[in-house]
């Protein structure tokens, strides 16, 4: 099928459009006409080819929304006319461990992403959601709560499942006691996702004059870590921190503000982190540093139910596809608030 999206042609080029084939469908395939599709950092790291293994052109784009078209004829699950969701994979073995237990993300024969992948079935490149349609195995589509704004939706399929993961991991609850370490696209809702568990919420900035928005988000508190008598002032106090920094950063000043047994989960950096970890912060008090990489299947369609019975979506702006270069620099000096969603309807607007 003969779809038109935009691409990335190189890492130093912008995003263009560009024509491509998607599969034919298969008997446990649906076909997803796109309505909104998240923009996530990641996206921009891929198409300037940050990681250096880009596979040129590229069609970014994994917080997807859409109205399922067609179903193969093995597909129980969904039907044509209904608001389905793609994150950030679309395929995996299905029969090892990890994916057992739904933890598709760990697949130990690699998963299949959305987009920059190859295809397990026929070997060929996926593309993701800046694009008219989708074609994904059934397994991989999520259903969409009733009553959640579809754009607003849209970041819930990498941004939410990010920060849910963790946060249902550690059994966060209305006992506990969590902070957020940057206010971003993860930040953000990391902060709505752990107050309505009915933990009690920190957001830690190194920026003055984010309390009003935190506050707003669901944060009780504002500790600036900058500030070392702040800092004291929460020694011990933290069962879960999820750290949402994306870049190389110093985590050892967060570790004496857990609690015993206290956990700091990195969720949004995947390099090597250039201050040594103090052996002492750790061992003291039985504390852990963890990661976590966006989530299994069952356990998205977990974050998307609750978040449906809840009314949480992601701050968004709406944005043309033809915007999108415009708001991958924007991303770049942070200046979203807290996520950019395409609305896919200019696509097939007069100059797309």
């Amino acid at each position: 099928m003969t779809e038109m999206g935009f691409a990335a042609q190189s890492a130093t080029g912008p995003l263009e459009q560009f024509a491509f084939e998607r599969r034919a469908p298969r008997p446990e395939d649906v076909v997803i006409d796109i309505l909104f599709c998240g923009v996530c950092h990641t996206d921009l790291h891929l198409a300037r080819n940050h990681g250096g293994f880009t596979t040129y052109p590229i069609v970014p784009g994994h917080e997807i929304i859409g109205r399922v078209r067609e179903v193969g004829t093995a597909v129980s699950r969904f039907k044509a006319g209904d608001l389905a969701g793609v994150g950030c994979m679309v395929d995996s073995c299905q029969h090892c461990k990890p994916c057992l237990q739904g933890w598709e993300q760990d697949c130990v024969e690699g998963s299949t992403y959305t987009y920059n992948s190859v295809d397990r079935q026929d070997g060929g490149v996926t593309y993701g959601g800046y694009s008219g349609s989708v074609v994904v195995r059934d397994k991989f589509v999520l259903s969409m709560p009733d009553g959640l704004d579809p754009a607003g939706a849209a970041p819930l399929l990498c941004a939410g499942i990010t920060t849910w993961s963790p946060l249902h991991r550690w059994n966060v609850g209305e006992d506990s006691k969590v902070a957020v370490i940057g206010l971003g696209g993860l930040g953000h809702m990391a902060l709505k996702l752990a107050k309505a568990l009915g933990a009690d919420v920190t957001l830690f900035t190194r920026s003055a004059g984010k309390e009003e928005d935190a506050f707003r988000l669901g944060a009780d508190h504002v500790v600036l870590s900058g500030e070392p008598e702040q800092m004291k002032a929460v020694a011990g106090r933290f069962d879960v921190i999820i750290d949402t920094v994306p870049y190389d950063h110093d985590v050892n000043p967060y570790m004496p503000t857990l609690a015993l047994e206290g956990v700091l989960v990195l969720v949004g950096y995947l390099g090597p982190l250039g201050t040594p970890v103090n052996a002492g912060g750790v061992v003291r008090g039985r504390r852990a540093i963890s990661g976590s990489f966006i989530g299994g299947v069952p356990e998205t369609q977990q974050m998307l139910d609750f978040c449906g019975a809840h009314g949480i979506v992601s701050d968004v702006e709406i944005i043309p596809i033809q915007k999108i270069n415009e708001a991958y620099e924007r991303m770049l000096k942070s200046d979203v608030k807290y996520r950019f969603v395409i609305d896919m309807a200019s696509l097939k607007s007069q100059g797309a």
